[in-house]
């Protein structure tokens, strides 16, 4: 975890950086078979500052009897500030850390309540929500990732590896189930790198989805089995909306995808799940203690959950792990409806503060025809 904690840190200040800078790469090793950063020299493009344009190699490890070596496992290329990633992209996560690649971009709307926007293109506020600031959105490019499952157990407890979850078909046993290793990733949070292996990524669907092609840039390009489950899948894969509202230094993203509609006992079940990001974004460490839910549906009920944690756990967010993502799930006998609610945080003396949860509807699909593929091919 002491690795963990310098790659997630160092690797905050890369993303910080990028912001305002064009840098060439840096070195990576691990010493718990994850990664251990070293900081590189960089030179900004912008100001010419700062030792060496020398090509830099993103570099993991492996544990042998007699000890660690470092492997190459790629090149830093520089970050895109403007247009979009393309399929086959490989990328290291700026904030988690984990090694993955590009399988298609969505193109959703952010409606960020840190940002006071004129009264037009808002998004209406839930009855009984906090606050009345209309949000307007802007549109923000997100990608469907392949997680490289050697990184799934250094990231486990910061980020869920099996989040994007399907209903099962109506003759399944199974209420739901996931499909392992396959995340959304914001633009900023990419930082991409080029590899010589025409199998960089360990994941089950790689070779299924991604074929190697020396002639494009990047070399990995779709598969008709990938262009074909994309599309069947869209209506549950699709990312259309991101909220996300700032307090007191942690910030909260809500990603909401329909999932589908089922039939119980003579009525209709309408089932969404939830992606849900905080992030520390100030120096001092606290800890998630209590989660506050407010559910208004369409059909008129509201309902309030409170509880413990998220998902069984209680986690820290610190300036060298400031982060923490989890999915979860809800349902309601209606087509539509919002939800909202608070965190409660606990600081190191004891004291308590709530953190908004950016409100965010819930709307079903107009077409809710077939039941996802999964993995049909």
């Amino acid at each position: 975890m002491a690795a963990c904690a310098l790659r997630r840190g160092f690797l905050s200040s890369v993303s910080k950086y990028n912001k305002k800078h064009t840098h060439r790469i840096l070195s990576v090793a691990d010493t718990s078979s994850g990664f251990e950063a070293y900081r590189p020299r960089v030179q900004c493009r912008a100001c010419g500052i700062a030792g060496g344009v020398q090509q830099r190699r993103f570099m993991s490890s492996r544990n042998r009897p007699e000890g660690k070596i470092l492997e190459t496992v790629g090149v830093f290329e520089a970050v895109k500030q403007h247009g979009k990633y393309e399929t086959g992209q490989l990328f290291l996560h700026s904030v988690f850390g984990y090694r993955g690649i590009v399988l298609f971009p969505w193109h959703a709307r952010l409606y960020d309540r840190d940002i006071t926007p004129p009264m037009s293109d808002s998004k209406p506020e839930p009855p009984g929500a906090h606050g009345s600031k209309e949000v307007k959105g802007k549109t923000h490019t997100y990608y469907q990732v392949l997680i490289d499952t050697r990184d799934c157990p250094h990231i486990s407890q910061r980020s869920q590896t099996e989040a994007v979850t399907f209903l099962a078909n109506h003759d399944d046993s199974r209420a739901l189930y996931a499909i392992p290793g396959l995340d959304y990733v914001s633009h900023e949070d990419i930082l991409p790198y080029n590899s010589a292996e025409q199998v960089p990524i360990q994941h089950e669907l790689f070779e299924r989805f991604l074929m190697y092609n020396p002639a494009k840039s990047p070399p990995f390009t779709a598969r008709d089995t990938l262009k074909a489950w994309q599309e069947k899948n869209h209506p549950w894969l699709e990312l259309s909306d991101v909220h996300r509202e700032t307090t007191e230094n942690i910030r909260v993203t809500v990603i909401p995808f329909y999932m589908g509609m089922r039939e119980a006992q003579n009525s209709h079940v309408y089932w969404w799940r939830y992606c849900i990001r905080l992030e520390n974004m100030g120096n001092e460490v606290v800890q998630l203690r209590e989660r506050h839910w407010r559910i208004f549906s369409l059909s008129g009920t509201l309902e309030t959950v409170r509880g413990r944690g998220v998902v069984g756990r209680e986690p820290v967010l610190s300036k060298e792990q400031p982060a923490f993502q989890y999915s979860s799930h809800v349902s309601l006998q209606a087509p539509s409806g919002h939800m909202w609610g608070t965190f409660r945080i606990e600081r190191t003396d004891g004291s308590h503060f709530d953190v908004r949860i950016p409100p965010f509807s819930l709307e079903s699909n107009k077409d809710d025809k077939a039941p996802p593929a999964g993995y049909t091919f």
